[in-house]
């Protein structure tokens, strides 16, 4: 186990603990691991990180968290598991003033790319050529609806009383320019999706969606999302031995 980060800021007492990569020390391959990260970094709170070696779960782990894969926190010393709930509590507790809140304004921000993963996961585990130019179409079907909505001005971006008529958005994220709760469940597994599908069937996300490249390059821009991803290594590792060869 290995403790490498923190943030400034006093109180409460947080403790996150994510999967380790293949050192046992480094952050591994895991998306949910990475959103709470963002999560917490886009707070502004103090909190200190645990790799854990899932190989060899350390046994005061064992004791803390039995049956427990990470994520999960240790809040003020009362341990949260489950990462859907954690990050509910998390933006409860963590509030205004003295924290910002991060839900997106706009519902269709979550829920635009709320499949692109699962696509992704029957495009990459799929051994039939016949059938992979069907499952790459469902993947691209999906980043083009996530392209159209980045491209697509929110409410807020549209000045009703000017003559010039907004076309294109120029956001930065999913919600606007500043990172939500939507961007901090998309953005991880769109970092994945970007090297496994391209290590292991030549997928690249298209030069012409622009959307979604203006929201990558934006994203990679930041810390909280840069320095909370795995190395490559780490996604084609865990990509492995599921991306199998078609026949």
């Amino acid at each position: 186990m290995a403790s490498r980060w923190s943030s400034s800021l006093k109180d409460p007492e947080i403790e996150l603990f994510v999967k380790a990569g293949l050192d046992g020390e480094n952050i591994g391959n895991c998306p949910f691991c990475q959103r709470l990260f963002m999560v917490l970094w886009l707070k502004g709170v103090k909190f200190n990180v645990t790799t854990v070696d899932m190989t060899r779960k350390p046994e005061e782990l064992k004791d803390l968290a039995p049956g427990t894969n990470p994520p999960f926190l240790l809040f003020n010393r009362e341990l949260k598991t489950d990462f859907i709930k954690i990050e509910e509590f998390l933006e409860q507790t963590l509030a205004p003033p003295r924290y910002p809140h991060l839900s997106p304004q706009n519902k269709e921000s979550f829920d635009v790319g709320s499949d692109i993963f699962a696509k992704f996961s029957a495009y990459i585990k799929n051994t039939q050529k016949e059938a992979n130019i069907n499952f790459e179409k469902a993947l691209l079907k999906e980043f083009k609806r996530l392209d159209k909505y980045l491209n697509t001005p929110l409410p807020d971006e549209i000045d009703h009383n000017s003559t010039e008529e907004v076309l294109i958005s120029n956001r930065k994220y999913l919600d606007g320019n500043r990172l939500t709760l939507a961007d901090c469940n998309l953005l991880p597994k769109l970092h994945i999706i970007k090297i496994a599908a391209k290590k292991y069937r030549g997928f690249e996300i298209p030069k012409e969606m622009s959307g979604v490249w203006r929201y990558l390059n934006n994203a990679y821009a930041r810390e909280e999302f840069s320095h909370t991803c795995p190395d490559d290594k780490e996604v084609e590792r865990t990509y492995a031995s599921v991306a199998k060869k078609m026949s």
